[in-house]
């Protein structure tokens, strides 16, 4: 068995800790971005049959779409404000507190789309899905924070990886959930809508009995005793006694500097390659290219010979590879590392986003084209996941010191919601006026990304907080010094004239 697996689990409470943290975090995520492709049909009909009762009208086809657009995107305007509030809330509150008063907004969403059948009201599902959408867009900054800072420093990659498994695993669930045979009918498509309300229910009935960040007492709190009575029942019987005193190493090294907002950590020099790191990495974390493969790998399906009825269970095997890959990459990260999983996935799928573009394109004329395209949708998809999905979130935990984190993740968070409500407006104009072609717009990012990392990334397996900014300064002093050496060959210029 592998030493970091092993490690790991002779840390029961923390194995709990990742699943209580995850069911009500990342996994809701996941859940609410796949759960509305099953029931469109009957919101729109409900839509439709509101405003029959109320107004004496039926609504005409593109009216009832932008209705129909509108609910689905405003989970991300929800998730964008949560992400803005989960930096403040997290560093007032707590990791642990900010997580429990969270549940809250995800049980008020799932009580209003439980009872909005019965009200005949797709408004209460439109304020549902905004309500979710905070819960999501605080979950996934607060998660992230309390597992990295939960966890040994040679775990803390693979427990990482668990923050995207849960969001695979939320998406897939959704995808199962909504099939014909479960909750995807006209009887019970609300229950599938409120289903995250049991969950957040579950991590607040199971939250309580775990402790806060053993990082966040004693760097933010100052509290010695609490933050190693939280080690002890988090790592059980392991030796804790080194990462506490690497923590007082950075508790004295930033003595004087308090817990930064968003505007200071961009104003901050000494950290711009980390939030230039930030920004790359997120951005690309949506525009990457996974939206445009899942919307053609229809289209792929069907001209493999799948049938119409049958497409629902198709893409359950694209969401099955997701989760699988994941736990995949679960097992490897500690031995790979952070940098390379990240350079080989973007330049990995960079590679079959382009041949995807060509085989798209062709398989309508040449007959086996469609399964070229769907080993190369499977391939893309293992790609992300194992790269980009399984590194990206947890990244401003691993980069930045404590006084920054909270920033770190508000401004990462807030780029990948932004990015997300973009290509979701977007998109569809893209596909209109490129076609396949808008492979390529993702295909250039991709590259980068992935040249980015390649080159102005450290790893960061088995590295503190501290060192990994020392890296950084490390590798980018080359760049200070050219600069420095042109500033005074432009002296040495003016001087003679």
């Amino acid at each position: 068995m592998p030493q970091h697996l092993t490690l790991l689990l002779d840390c029961p409470v923390l194995i709990a800790a990742i699943f209580i943290c995850s069911i009500g975090g990342t996994f809701q995520y996941g859940f609410s971005v796949s759960v509305m492709t099953s029931p469109s049909f009957f919101i729109k009909e409900l839509v439709n049959k509101s405003c029959v009762h109320r107004y004496d009208r039926i609504l005409k086809e593109w009216e009832v779409s932008l209705i129909w657009s509108f609910t689905v995107s405003i989970f991300c305007i929800g998730g964008l404000l949560g992400s803005l509030m989960a930096g403040s809330l997290s560093s007032r509150f707590g990791r642990k507190h900010c997580l429990l008063l969270n549940n809250f907004l995800a049980i008020f969403g799932a009580i209003l789309m439980l009872l909005s059948r019965t009200a005949n009201s797709f408004e209460m599902i439109m304020v549902g899905r905004f309500l979710y959408g905070l819960n999501a867009g605080v979950g996934l900054s607060a998660q992230a924070m309390y597992l990295t800072e939960s966890a040994p420093k040679r775990l803390r990659a693979m427990v990482g990886v668990t923050i995207a498994t849960s969001l695979s695993f939320g998406k897939f669930l959704g995808q199962l959930l909504g099939i014909r045979e479960l909750l995807g009918t006209e009887k019970n498509w609300h229950w599938l809508l409120g289903f995250n309300g049991f969950t957040a229910l579950f991590q607040l009935c199971t939250l309580p009995f775990l402790p806060e960040s053993p990082r966040y007492l004693l760097l933010e709190r100052g509290n010695v005793q609490a933050s190693e009575n939280a080690f002890r029942k988090l790592w059980g019987k392991n030796d804790y006694n080194k990462e506490v005193v690497e923590m007082l190493e950075e508790k004295a090294a930033l003595q004087s500097v308090r817990s930064c907002s968003v505007l200071e950590l961009i104003q901050n020099r000494t950290v711009r390659w980390q939030l230039l790191t930030i920004v790359i990495a997120f951005t690309a974390l949506q525009l990457c290219g996974l939206n445009a493969v899942y919307f053609y790998s229809f289209e792929v399906f069907r001209a493999a010979g799948i049938q119409e009825q049958r497409l629902a269970y198709a893409a359950l095997g694209t969401g099955l590879c997701e989760v699988s890959t994941s736990l995949a990459c679960f097992m490897i990260i500690e031995s790979i590392g952070r940098k390379v999983l990240l350079f080989r996935g973007y330049m990995g799928m960079a590679a079959a986003l382009g041949l995807l573009s060509v085989t798209v394109y062709f398989q309508k004329t040449v007959w086996w084209m469609p399964y070229c395209s769907m080993v190369l949708v499977f391939l893309f998809i293992s790609f992300f996941s194992s790269g980009p999905a399984a590194t990206t979130v947890s990244l401003p935990g691993e980069i930045l010191t404590q006084s920054f984190k909270s920033a770190g993740y508000t401004l990462g968070c807030t780029v990948n919601w932004t990015c997300l409500f973009v290509l979701g407006t977007v998109f569809p104009i893209l596909v209109g006026n490129l076609g396949n072609f808008c492979f390529l717009i993702f295909l250039a990012v991709c590259l980068i990304c992935g040249l980015h990392v390649k080159f102005n990334m450290p790893e960061t397996k088995d590295r503190t907080a501290l060192e990994i900014s020392v890296e950084f300064e490390r590798m980018h002093a080359k760049d200070k010094a050219s600069e420095k050496k042109k500033a005074s060959e432009i002296k040495v210029q003016e001087t003679k004239l």
